[in-house]
């Protein structure tokens, strides 16, 4: 009965166990065990002799280690490969593409997901919409930086990598968005972007009568990793402020940022990027 009730109930001590280690991990450094026993969500009341005697248990586990110098608890040898087996495991397109999907359904607006590629942006894969008139994406396309709402978000939040395409750009006069006409125009346009949290164009798009918007995927390392983009025709996409399809585009990147591991923040990461 006891063995029944177990399987049925969970495990309660098991259950603590995992608090404390979620308690160290949203902690995102190492912690004092008097720390660690306020934290642990599974027991807000928890004496730290409690925790103790769990962490005991867990260090043995090698789920958890003490620096011996400090005293301070950190997660262990364990715990990192669990980690690293479970990103190792976890298909970044794939969930891409099912995000995309998942969104399509929603909005009935043609979706797309980029990449950064050797040159640009580049489209892995695009939804098409149930209207009669669609706007196509062409898979494999490298896109424009300043031109398009995905080359925007990657150079916003991934200036490392963009920031020679970026001069060349604007030097070059290749397809420059209305406005910017230096260097300095495009990084207040780019500000202006992770202001937002988003990339949107409207009405002066690199193809006439087509209108897009382009939202941030971060990764466990809270590093920009892909965008989901939404394409349509001019003036069928709601693009302002309170645009409840951008309030879901937004939604949609946030939740597999989420999933794929990362801790930013939306809201202050787009303005702490700046």
């Amino acid at each position: 009965m006891n063995d029944e009730l177990e399987g049925k109930h969970g495990v309660q001590s098991l259950e603590v166990g995992m608090g404390i280690l979620k308690a160290m991990v949203f902690g995102k450094r190492s912690m004092m065990l008097k720390d660690i026993a306020a934290a642990a969500e599974t027991a807000a009341d928890m004496p730290p002799s409690k925790a103790h005697r769990y962490l005991v248990s867990l260090i043995r586990s090698g789920l958890v280690e003490q620096d011996p110098l400090t005293s301070r608890y950190n997660l262990g040898p364990f715990a990192l490969n669990i980690g690293l087996v479970a990103i190792d495991r976890l298909d970044r397109i794939r969930l891409g593409l099912a995000a995309i999907s998942e969104l399509r359904d929603e909005i009935n607006e043609t979706t797309a997901l980029a990449v950064w590629g050797d040159n640009g942006p580049v489209i892995v894969r695009w939804e098409r919409p149930r209207r009669p008139i669609t706007v196509n994406v062409v898979t494999g396309t490298t896109l424009g930086v300043l031109s398009s709402a995905a080359g925007r978000v990657f150079a916003a939040w991934l200036p490392n990598a963009t920031r020679a395409i970026v001069k060349r750009e604007v030097e070059q006069r290749k397809n420059l968005p209305p406005g910017v006409e230096t260097l300095a125009d495009a990084d207040a346009l780019l500000a202006s972007v992770r202001d937002r949290g988003l990339a949107v164009i409207s009405g002066n798009y690199l193809f006439r009568g087509v209108e897009a918007a382009a939202a941030p995927v971060f990764n466990f390392k809270n590093e920009l990793t892909m965008a989901l983009v939404i394409v349509g025709v001019e003036g069928s996409i709601d693009m302002s402020a309170d645009s409840e399809v951008l309030a879901r585009l937004k939604g949609a990147a946030d939740a597999l940022s989420l999933r794929l591991g990362s801790t930013r923040d939306s809201d202050a990461a787009a303005s702490s990027a700046a």
